[in-house]
């Protein structure tokens, strides 16, 4: 599979428009030991709220909730309420959620490798198969090509608004631990 000079030119700019966005998340989610069961339960709950939120808008090839949910019921914990989030979003918005979902899998590979011996990683280890990442990127790319005026705005709104339920979904859960 032979990669063409513009592929990956949407993931790109909304990298670029929501580097301070993904920064914050990643903040917000440093202080959780994936090593410590309570901190990683912590972890997939504060991501079950998010994703549970975002999946059903997203609509993602691969849903990642199962594997979220065996993690959490191997912890002795079932699926946490999803976050509120707008069901109405615009395709370029929901293409933004999937941008942001889909990065998240590559994360997920890293911080797999943090996790404390014994402790349950399918939802981390959910890693793309070999020319998934290039394929999305692809397809973003044609979505984008398709989309026309307003839909880069749409989309990189839509990967803020998934960001933003990450964060929050991290805020508050370190609130409930900490009380």
């Amino acid at each position: 599979m032979m990669k063409t000079p513009d592929a990956g030119r949407t993931r790109q700019a909304l990298r670029a428009a929501t580097m301070d966005s993904h920064r914050r998340v990643d903040d917000a989610f440093g202080d959780f030991s994936l090593e410590s069961r309570d901190d990683y339960r912590s972890f997939l709950t504060a991501h079950g709220r998010a994703l549970a939120a975002m999946e059903p808008v997203a609509r993602p090839a691969r849903s990642r909730l199962p594997l979220l949910a065996q993690d959490l019921a191997a912890l002795g914990d079932s699926m946490p309420e999803p976050l509120p989030m707008r069901q109405d979003m615009k395709e370029g918005g929901r293409w933004g959620l999937l941008y942001t979902l889909e990065g998240s899998r590559l994360g997920g590979a890293m911080l797999s490798r943090q996790v404390g011996e014994g402790l349950p990683r399918a939802y981390l280890s959910a890693v793309h198969d070999k020319g998934e990442w290039i394929a999305f990127q692809r397809a973003l790319d044609g979505a984008a090509a398709e989309g026309g005026e307003g839909w880069l705005e749409d989309a990189v709104q839509g990967a803020l608004a998934a960001f933003a339920l990450f964060a929050t979904a991290a805020q508050e859960q370190r609130a409930m631990r900490h009380g």
